[in-house]
């Protein structure tokens, strides 16, 4: 199987013809490497804006923190902050997702322009969420997911990671399908740094080949991710988050050579640069 056949396409999106940047846009207080940056409708709108100059493919959006430990915010303060974030990106022309696990925030985000819902949860967090985005016939991406953050670490258990993720994927896939989304509209995520430690992650992102074989475009979210910063740790210590984004990079160039779908990043410009030199790569062989 080819990279770019492995690549596939989203009914719904855009076809790209190399793995597609998404930029992040957390309006949030407090996430963990940009929290309270951009919590401020102007300022996320226009950092979304950034992001598409800097080579964004799409943005995606999200009112809720997801960090390991985080508490939920409630409804309606989620929809403040996002609904009015997505209308303002989707009336520049702007490719928007959302990243909510409620049906309701989906829903609104959808009215407003967002054209994919990025669900961490998979649809498990909120029953009403798979027969929303059935409805709207929007994308749906299905990330691999064993529980809230607050105790996302306890769960963190494998025997073998790679096939037990991708088992779980399958079975959730196969739910969201029955739940009356179209398979053709469905992205997977291995869902890396939630219920997982370092070595699995690494090992994830090591056997992308195998997430290949659950048949559905893949999107690969690593950016500055607790694993990174075990990898650049110097006398115990991990850099901030803010200063892992040439490894994000790295990252971002290895899921596309083995065939992402997307990767999904806060500093857009050099993940840009590395998934068009992959792609030059690619038709160079």
């Amino acid at each position: 199987m080819s990279t770019l056949r492995g690549r596939g396409t989203v009914e719904g999106l855009p076809r790209w013809d190399r793995c597609a940047v998404m930029g992040v846009v957390n309006v949030t207080p407090d996430s963990f490497s940009d929290g309270g940056r951009w919590f401020d409708t102007t300022a996320a709108v226009k950092r979304g804006l950034d992001l598409v100059s800097e080579g964004a493919d799409l943005v995606d959006v999200g009112g809720e923190s997801t960090r390991p430990g985080a508490t939920r915010v409630d409804e309606d303060e989620e929809l403040r902050r996002v609904v009015p974030v997505v209308r303002g990106l989707a009336s520049e022309g702007v490719t928007v997702s959302v990243d909510t696990m409620r049906a309701s925030v989906a829903a609104r985000a959808v009215e407003a322009g967002a054209v994919l819902v990025n669900d961490v949860s998979g649809g498990l967090g909120d029953p009403d969420m798979i027969p929303v985005v059935a409805a709207a016939g929007v994308p749906f991406v299905v990330m691999h997911w064993r529980g809230f953050s607050q105790d996302m670490n306890s769960r963190a258990v494998y025997e073998d990671v790679v096939a037990e993720v991708v088992a779980e994927l399958r079975a959730r896939m196969d739910a969201v399908v029955a739940g009356g989304i179209a398979p053709e509209r469905l992205v997977i995520d291995p869902g890396l740094g939630f219920a997982k430690r370092a070595e699995h992650d690494l090992a994830l992102v090591a056997h992308q080949a195998e997430l290949h074989t659950l048949g559905r475009p893949l999107l690969i979210a690593a950016s500055r991710k607790r694993f990174l910063g075990h990898v650049l740790a110097t006398e115990g210590a991990p850099p901030p988050a803010r200063e892992r984004d040439a490894a994000t990079a790295a990252i971002s160039a290895i899921a596309a050579h083995q065939g992402a779908w997307a990767v999904r990043v806060h500093e857009v410009r050099a993940t840009a640069d590395a998934v068009r030199v992959a792609r030059a790569v690619e038709d160079a062989a």
